[in-house]
């Protein structure tokens, strides 16, 4: 049974609520079905998808109906972009082809590392956010461009745990602790996340949310395995908030261990 804390914990970027602290994206998934399917199972509210997708002259590869059936946010992203002006063209478009004001604003001009350009992408945050975008930066898990983006009027900042699709967890965890901990803004793990383990992981360190798509598309069962994120973010926002206990050096029993043995 939910108390009422827990039913007042909600995710709020910009001006909108949500209940879901997972974020889920929608490439990689060998089918549209299968990702429509993984979507509802992950019980999200805001999905992420490229410019590519929102295109009308290839309805075999439509994303806008079955999302928008399954009631879901949509959150374009910029994928692809190369440098804050290209990243400024694809979120003009994209916010005027999907209506939605949240922009995932990603810029990573080397494909083969894919990490995010963080001058070009302080450069289109400050201008997205002054054309109205509630502004989600993806960035490297730096604590002085978060604080930055930030200041400048960003809804969230999107840290990554590790490379793209590497699969490799939270390998960016001291760096990301402090970013939560001087965070006025929410704070969302994206990239890297490998297992729900991880997920659950990055909640118990405090994270606001998580973005999760290559884990959940490639699996055996994508719709089993966004089921799983689920309830293993559900699981670490509910430890976080209970209080986890403190790592000790030494043991420490729960109850005396001699003590019913010694003479009166």
């Amino acid at each position: 049974m939910m108390t009422g804390k827990e039913r007042e914990d909600l995710l709020v970027l910009a001006d909108r609520s949500f209940s879901s602290r997972l974020l889920v994206g929608t490439g990689k998934y060998a089918s549209n079905d299968a990702m429509v399917g993984a979507v509802k199972a992950s019980g999200t509210q805001l999905v992420t998808l490229a410019l590519r997708r929102f295109n009308p002259r290839q309805p075999h590869d439509d994303l806008l109906t079955p999302l928008a059936e399954a009631g879901v946010n949509l959150m374009p992203n910029t994928s692809g972009a190369r440098n804050a002006d290209e990243a400024v063209r694809a979120a003009l478009i994209a916010g005027e082809a999907s209506g939605s004001r949240f922009i995932k604003l990603e810029i990573h001009p080397n494909p083969y590392h894919l990490m995010p350009d963080p001058i070009e992408t302080f450069s289109a945050a400050d201008q997205l956010v002054k054309r109205g975008f509630a502004v989600l930066p993806y960035i490297n898990a730096d604590p002085v461009l978060a604080k930055r983006l930030e200041e400048i009027g960003c809804a969230a900042v999107m840290p990554l745990g590790a490379a793209i699709g590497s699969g490799q967890g939270i390998a960016t965890r001291e760096l990301i602790e402090i970013i939560i901990d001087e965070a006025k803004i929410p704070v969302i793990i994206d990239a890297g996340l490998r297992s729900p383990a991880d997920a659950a992981y990055a909640m118990e360190m405090g994270a606001d949310a998580v973005l999760v798509n290559t884990a959940i598309a490639v699996a055996g069962n994508p719709i089993a395995m966004a089921e799983a994120f689920k309830l293993a973010v559900q699981a670490g926002r509910k430890a976080y908030l209970a209080g986890i206990m403190q790592r000790k050096r030494g043991a420490e029993p729960t109850s005396p261990l001699t003590s019913f043995l010694d003479p009166e």
